[in-house]
């Protein structure tokens, strides 16, 4: 019982900077595997796609599917059971993860399926080994587990992306402007952009142009699309069209 409680406690605390995962452990992933006062047992291994790792003096340990405490507690038995060590002290910490994959989909360069190369990947690490986010795609993504959906930011450093999830990088909202205006076309929408705004990115209104004549295109609910006059400070959505028109003289 002394011996089990220790294994656990210095699974525990193994190890500064090497994760302690509750997740199951797969072929693929690397270990480091720490034997109390026994650095010759000390090492770092890679489970094989038998789902098991060499020791030293008892040769392959099948851990595959058990959590680093328990893959302690198996190598721990299995130096009890050859009699090369009484109640030795085992701590097992992963260092990296291969068995479980993310995908990564959308407006991505390199989309596909991608290895967790770290215990704790984030978004932006993800993205970073696709090649990064494609032209028009948003900084906001959805990332779709076990079933459900939520939006987290591309830049998060606080969400831990597991096996299985799916990124996915969707269209950036974007605005639609043309007429009299020096650069017209489409560019991203930010929340609270007002018409003024969205000119001044368009580099301003032509000297033929006039702020009095603007019509402003919005889709509705019902998929008709409405049009009425802007002024400089309406607020605009994503996939509006902003038009300015000639002035009168």
């Amino acid at each position: 019982m002394i011996r089990i409680l220790t294994v656990v406690l210095l699974t525990a605390l193994a190890l500064p900077g090497l994760a302690q995962s509750p997740d199951k452990l797969g072929p693929g992933d690397t270990v480091h595997v720490t034997v109390f006062q026994q650095p010759d047992l000390t090492v770092d291994a890679r489970i094989g796609d038998a789902g098991a790792i060499s020791m030293p003096l008892v040769g392959p340990v099948k851990i595959a599917g058990q959590t680093t405490t328990q893959a302690a507690g198996t190598i721990a038995q299995a130096l009890t059971d050859g009699q090369f060590l009484k109640a030795p002290q085992v701590a097992v910490a992963l260092t990296t993860v291969r068995s479980r994959q993310v995908s990564v989909l959308g407006l991505i360069v390199h989309p596909g399926r991608y290895p967790l190369e770290e215990a704790h990947m984030k978004i932006p690490d993800l993205i970073a080994a696709a090649g990064g986010i494609a032209m028009g795609g948003s900084e906001d993504v959805t990332v779709i587990r076990d079933g459900k959906s939520q939006t987290v930011s591309a830049l998060a450093k606080d969400f831990d992306l597991k096996g299985g999830d799916t990124v996915y990088i969707e269209r950036a909202p974007v605005f639609y402007i043309y007429g009299e205006v020096i650069h017209a076309g489409a560019y991203p929408v930010k929340a609270g952009m007002t018409v003024l705004q969205a000119i001044s990115i368009g580099g301003g209104i032509t000297p033929r142009g006039s702020e009095r004549r603007i019509k402003l295109r919005r889709l509705q609910p019902d998929g008709k699309t409405r049009e009425y006059d802007a002024s400089l400070v309406d607020v605009i959505k994503a996939d509006d069209v902003i038009f300015v028109k000639e002035a009168l003289f």
